[in-house]
């Protein structure tokens, strides 16, 4: 139970640093998993315009580091992207 609430807290999270992104689902277990995996491959992005695995994995970290989230929210998020990129 506390798993679930924790992975609802870091896609609240993770939304409210992303601008333009919406769940539709209910934000279930695997939600937020296919979201990073999306954004480290620029599926958001036209073909042409692209960036490489590794300038997105560095651009998102980037940007969860700089945002206003409590340290404890960032780490996590940040693990999860790490989690995603060894997937890859």
């Amino acid at each position: 139970m506390k798993e679930n609430v924790r992975q609802e807290e870091l896609l609240v999270a993770y939304l409210s640093i992303w601008n333009n992104r919406k769940v539709n689902d209910g934000g279930g277990r695997e939600v937020l998993p296919e979201l990073i995996r999306r954004e480290l491959l620029d599926e958001n992005a036209h073909p042409r315009a692209r960036k490489p695995v590794l300038e997105k994995f560095y651009l998102s970290i980037k940007r969860v580091m700089e945002s206003s989230l409590s340290e404890e929210m960032k780490n996590a998020i940040v693990m999860a992207y790490i989690t995603e990129l060894e997937r890859l």
